[in-house]
C-alpha cells in the first residue's frame, strides 16, 4: 500500500481495497449471469490431462468452428451426457477470459490449479459454483488493479 498525503486519494484507496478484499473473499457476486457457464451436462469429471484452455478464435476439440469465448475444458468427452448433434467435445466451463485465465497469484494460475487439484474426480453442483465464482473474482481483480494503477 503506498503512503499517501492526499486525503482524497486515500479515501479512493481504502474504498477500493475494500472492494478488492470482498472480492478475494468471494462476498461480491456477479451481477445478473454468471461470468462463466457450464453448459455441457455430463459426469462432471476432471479427466487426466486436463484443464485445457481453449481461447476465444481457437477451435474447440472436437468442433469445426471457432469459440466465440474462452473455454476450460475438464474433459475430452462428455460421456453420460447429451451433447449437441454434431458435437463431440467435453464438458467445458464458457466464458473464461483469457487475461482471467493467464492470472497469476503467488506464481499460480488459480483458474488451472484448482482443477489439477481436482483430477479424477467428479464435480459437485457447490465445486461448479465456486469455479464460475473464482472467475468473476479474478476479472474483477483485474479491473479494480486497473482502478488502482489509474487513481494512483
Amino acid at each position: 500500500m503506498p503512503l499517501v498525503d492526499d486525503a482524497e486519494l486515500f479515501r479512493a484507496l481504502v474504498d477500493l481495497g475494500g472492494r478488492l478484499t470482498a472480492t478475494h473473499l468471494l462476498e461480491s457476486a456477479p451481477s445478473g449471469q454468471a461470468a462463466a457457464s457450464f453448459p455441457v451436462t455430463g459426469d462432471n469429471l476432471v479427466e487426466k490431462g486436463h484443464p485445457k484452455y481453449c481461447a476465444p478464435g481457437e477451435i474447440p476439440q472436437g468442433e469445426s468452428v471457432p469459440a466465440e469465448r474462452g473455454r476450460v475444458y475438464i474433459s475430452a468427452s462428455a460421456k453420460r451426457g447429451n451433447p449437441e448433434p454434431g458435437r463431440r467435445g467435453g464438458q467445458y466451463f464458457d466464458g473464461i477470459a483469457p487475461e482471467v485465465w493467464e492470472f497469476r497469484v503467488g506464481g499460480y494460475q488459480p483458474m488451472d490449479k484448482w482443477l489439477k487439484d481436482r483430477r479424477g474426480r467428479e464435480l459437485s453442483f457447490a465445486d461448479i459454483a465456486h469455479y464460475q465464482r473464482m472467475a468473476h473474482a479474478l476479472q474483477e481483480t483485474i479491473a479494480l488493479m486497473a482502478e488502482v494503477d489509474a487513481a494512483i
